[in-house]
């Protein structure tokens, strides 16, 4: 069995004959061989036009169908892209092919000469090289569709987010910014190999980002003018001065109590500025020698220690009042985006501030002490804090900044918009590279398969140049036509674009019915040689190809059917000619396997188009050909078998379905048993019937039986009852009477073979 072929046509529906066909659930797939037997107007060509568009892969029109195609499905609009090798022979492709009047050449049929079959084979090698990198270049073409797809989406997107992220309110430089402006930035970015300098840390980004969110400029800010004191200084002389002692007369209370002592130098001071030998507290003469005791206590190098200690508390109280009095900028008057930058520049600079007076209140306090205690030498163990003395530069950097701004607020903005937005590209441009390169990739691999593909073609063209020719074809074809029609008037003249039919060496202006048929079905029946069809693979259909053939012809063009056509993958051959019927089907019988009981397994199948009765309008079914007629050699055999049936039937009367069928069959039988016996009436039936010597009254119900019913499609009188077809089992008894009494030898004839067949029939 072919590897490819039709299963069965699931469904049709078409304005002819064949409306609203679905498959029979108990109607057997198609086979290898199929015989599909009808007579004209049943719908054979409805069926062959339907191949024929899958052969010519277009929408099937008019209409629609279903086919089912090696398991699959396959609706008429996706013919075209079918790929079932299929040849159809048709009155569609005669008139396609075979022209009456010359205005174009018959299309030539090609095929391999013997003497290049290496070149064939090096063809062959070729064509599947070239369908190979067919295929590579369509799933290229796939990868790079989606590849473009990707970097187009990955553009998009990055051109969305610089745009969503830098947009203003009013005219902005990326408020219109799409795919286009981003590829060629990030193109011209790669270009420059400077992305690394563009990418910003996280925190410059949000610093970025809450820049340009500032609507408006703010004020200026002064700059903070003071710096913190070198504490190693301060404490290198608050320790001298605590290391360092009064050499002089001690007085012993005094160095141990430094509030008299303190009390008796300021008495001691008051009382020399204004000369007074009586004693201020107790207004007593002092003592002669008091007042020069009291100064050897408290002489110039005591009055020079306490100096120095005065004036470096009041150094301390100076940088004490200069910290205190150091003020910083509100937040709120910087710009957005300095104020997480300066928020920690003023807590360390705060720290630091706070720091620094808790040190200057200790030195302070440590020198009170050791004005109290200028005899004695007191240890340092206070020391220095560690303070981050860049506070100030630090928190004047960021003024600085915000002041720049303030000067240039369109400007900075501006560029820190830029700053973003080259962030975002080179963000992106690993991304960007890897998805533009897979393009790139796939773009040069599709060049360079193109190119192959075109080199192949080349080749190909080439050596079938060398190899091909359909001159051998026509020849061929002569010496058929020769054998066909007994003569050598009609020959094909080869032409380089095909083929001319001559009628005695002059182009032929016309061909009559059997010269037409014949030179259609030879070359038909050789075209499926060509070497772009795949026989062995393929699905032939004829329909009727027979055609106004004599009965000699008719066996003729039957013996070149067989032989062209029993290699096919899968064949249908449709006619109507019963004689053509008979031959095909005696053909197909012979198949081996045909003989097996489960008919699906047969390789031959045997269908017919049968009207459904009492369908209006008219319309047709596929079904399984009728057993008589696979029975009988003749068709009226069939048909007389078939009213016989009936007629003498036991088991009650047919249906009104059978009855419509009926009317058909007897009608056809009556015209072919009085073309018979009366040749010399004309085709009149009814002169006929009128000449037979016969009950009038039963002539009448047998002609107004067969001419009524047997047009279904239409009313033909006002009397039309389909309940009159009840009658038929009567009507056909009056029918075999009058082919008994016309014809009393034949008649016996006849019954004694159906009766024969019937036997077998039963014992079957």
């Amino acid at each position: 069995m072919s590897t490819t072929g039709i299963e069965k046509v699931l469904r049709l529906n078409h304005p002819g004959v064949l409306r609203n066909f679905n498959w029979p659930s108990d109607l057997p797939e198609f086979g290898r061989f199929n015989l599909i037997y009808g007579w004209n107007g049943s719908g054979k060509t409805t069926l062959s036009r339907c191949f024929r568009a899958l052969e010519q892969r277009k929408p099937y029109l008019p209409g629609q169908v279903t086919l089912v195609c090696n398991g699959q499905e396959m609706d008429g609009k996706d013919f075209p892209g079918a790929t079932i090798p299929i040849r159809v022979f048709n009155r569609d492709f005669v008139s396609e092919n075979i022209f009456l009047t010359g205005e174009r050449d018959v299309p030539p049929i090609f095929i391999v000469g013997k003497e290049n079959i290496e070149k064939q084979k090096e063809v062959t090698r070729l064509k599947a090289r070239l369908a190979r990198r067919l295929s590579d270049l369509e799933n290229t073409r796939s990868t790079l569709s989606q590849g473009q797809e990707n970097l187009d989406r990955h553009c998009i997107q990055r051109a969305r987010l610089i745009k969503e992220t830098l947009r203003t309110a009013g005219p902005g430089k990326y408020n219109d910014y799409n795919k286009a402006k981003y590829r060629s930035d990030v193109e011209n970015m790669q270009q420059n190999g400077d992305s690394s300098s563009h990418r910003l840390t996280d925190e410059e980004y949000e610093i970025r980002k809450a820049e340009i969110q500032q609507s408006a400029p703010k004020r200026r800010i002064e700059p903070i003018g003071v710096n913190f004191p070198s504490l190693t200084q301060i404490q290198s002389k608050v320790a001298e001065l605590l290391t360092t002692t009064v050499t002089a007369s001690v007085i012993a209370a005094l160095t141990e109590d430094a509030p008299l002592s303190n009390w008796l130098k300021a008495g001691l001071d008051l009382h020399k500025a204004r000369n007074a030998n009586t004693c201020f507290f107790c207004e007593q003469g002092l003592p002669d020698d008091r007042l020069s005791i009291l100064e050897a206590h408290f002489n110039e190098e005591y009055n020079r220690l306490l100096r120095n200690i005065d004036n470096q508390k009041e150094q301390l109280d100076r940088i004490l009042k200069d910290i205190n009095d150091l003020t910083l900028p509100d937040e709120a008057a910087l710009y957005d985006h300095l104020r997480v930058r300066y928020e920690g520049a003023r807590a360390s600079l705060t720290a630091a501030r706070d720091s620094v007076a808790h040190y200057i209140r200790s030195l302070t306090a440590v020198l009170d002490s050791k004005k109290e205690r200028p005899f004695e030498r007191l240890e340092f163990d206070i020391s220095a804090p560690s303070i981050d003395e860049s506070g100030i530069d630090r928190i004047n950097q960021i003024i600085s900044a915000h002041n720049a701004v303030c000067d240039n607020f369109a400007e900075e903005i501006q560029r820190a918009r830029d700053d973003i937005a080259n962030h975002l590209l080179a963000e992106g441009l690993d991304d960007f590279l890897q998805l533009s390169g897979a393009v790139k990739t796939a773009c040069n691999s599709i060049e360079s398969i193109e190119n192959e593909i075109g080199q192949l073609n080349e080749k190909i063209d080439s050596l079938e140049r060398e190899i091909i020719e359909h001159r051998q074809p026509a020849e061929e074809l002569n010496d058929d036509l020769r054998k066909y029609l007994g003569h050598d008037e009609i020959l094909l003249e080869v032409k380089a674009t095909g083929y001319r039919i001559l009628r005695n060496g002059e182009p032929a202006e016309s061909l009559s019915e059997g010269e037409h048929t014949a030179v259609a079905l030879l070359y038909f029946l050789k075209s499926l040689h060509d070497q772009r069809f795949d026989l062995h693979n393929g699905v032939v259909v004829l329909d009727d190809p027979i055609s106004s053939l004599d009965e000699n012809a008719l066996y003729l063009a039957f013996g070149f059917v067989r032989e062209r056509t029993k290699d096919a993958g899968q064949l249908f051959i449709l006619t109507h000619n019963f004689s053509f019927f008979r031959q095909v089907r005696n053909w197909f019988n012979r198949q081996r396997g045909q003989g097996k009981q489960d008919i699906r397994k047969r390789p031959a199948h045997f269908y017919m188009l049968e009207q459904v009765a009492g369908a209006t309008p008219r319309r047709t079914t596929l079904r399984t050909l009728d057993p008589l007629l696979q029975k009988y050699n003749s068709e009226y055999h069939y048909l007389f078998a078939r009213v016989y049936q009936v007629a003498k039937s036991t088991t009650g009367s047919p249906s009104l379905e059978e009855s419509y069928a009926l009317a058909n069959i007897a009608r056809r039988l009556l015209e072919m048993f009085l073309a018979f016996k009366r040749p010399d009436i004309t085709d009149d039936l009814w002169k006929k019937l009128n000449s037979v010597d016969f009950d009038s009254a039963r002539r009448t119900r047998i002609l107004r039986f067969t001419h009524t019913y047997s047009h279904s499609d239409f009313v033909v009188e006002p009397g039309h009852d389909p309940s009159l077809l009840r009658e038929a089992p009567a009507v056909l008894n009056d029918l075999l009477e009058l082919i008994e009494k016309e014809d009393q030898q034949h008649f016996d004839a006849m019954k004694r073979l159906v009766l024969a067949r019937l036997g077998e029939e039963e014992v079957d």
